[in-house]
């Protein structure tokens, strides 16, 4: 142990550089915020809708996507896309041919992201950092739509609980759609989770499980109809 302690020839050479670089990336980020927070203040109400970017047009899935996003347009809100193929595609299909807002906001990544053609042009925007890119999705939107994907869906699904848990985000109702995609994970979360007290009863309460468009436009009219709509944009 006193050898390794006492070892830098593992430590980079240009160590100094590498944390001057860091403290001067902080500008790169207050940028992405800056344009992200001038961007989306103008929006309006939107339901940010999550799900994998490998579904392919005119599949099942992809087809709700479309009905769900349509469907809420139908209520005054727009919709929130991490702006690429897949599910967020049809989500901003349906929003576009819904007449409300389609919002993109892209991630720059070594693969299968693109921006998708049913974005409005004004409001489609690129992100170079995740957690600049989750703010944004977090702080506009009046609810969550959780739609099948894979890690990136379920990071963002767990963000959205945590910060609602954990009261540093306003209260809004987090849907997940497709019961048959999403039971196994909730029937674990009552039996390991709350079986095992790592977390409080009312926490299932956050997430509500469906099936259907008709569904999710219910869920989010019976959410305001019983909370104070507080628009935060």
């Amino acid at each position: 142990m006193e050898e390794l302690v006492q070892r830098t020839d593992f430590v980079p050479k240009t160590w100094n550089d590498i944390k001057t670089n860091d403290s001067w990336s902080i500008f790169k980020i207050m940028s992405e915020f800056v344009q992200g927070f001038e961007t989306m203040a103008r929006i309006g109400p939107c339901v940010s809708i999550f799900g994998s970017a490998r579904i392919k047009p005119g599949t099942p899935y992809y087809k709700l996507t479309e009905q769900v996003a349509y469907r809420l347009t139908s209520l005054g809100f727009g919709v929130i896309t991490g702006g690429g193929p897949g599910i967020m595609e049809a989500a901003n299909k349906g929003a576009y041919f819904g007449g409300g807002t389609s919002c993109g906001m892209n991630i720059e990544l070594p693969h299968e992201q693109n921006s998708n053609p049913f974005i409005d042009k004004d409001k489609n925007i690129y992100f170079d950092h995740f957690f600049v890119r989750k703010v944004m999705f977090v702080k506009y939107s009046q609810a969550f739509v959780v739609m099948p994907g894979g890690f990136g869906t379920l990071d963002e699904l767990f963000e959205a609980i945590t910060l609602v848990q954990t009261k540093k985000s306003s209260l809004y109702p987090i849907i997940l759609v497709g019961v048959d995609y999403w039971k196994g994970l909730v029937e674990w979360i009552k039996e390991k989770l709350l079986a095992e007290g790592m977390i409080s009863p009312e926490d299932i309460d956050l997430l509500h499980l469906v099936d259907s468009p008709d569904e999710v436009v219910e869920v989010v009219k019976e959410f305001y109809k019983k909370n104070k709509f507080e628009p935060n944009f």
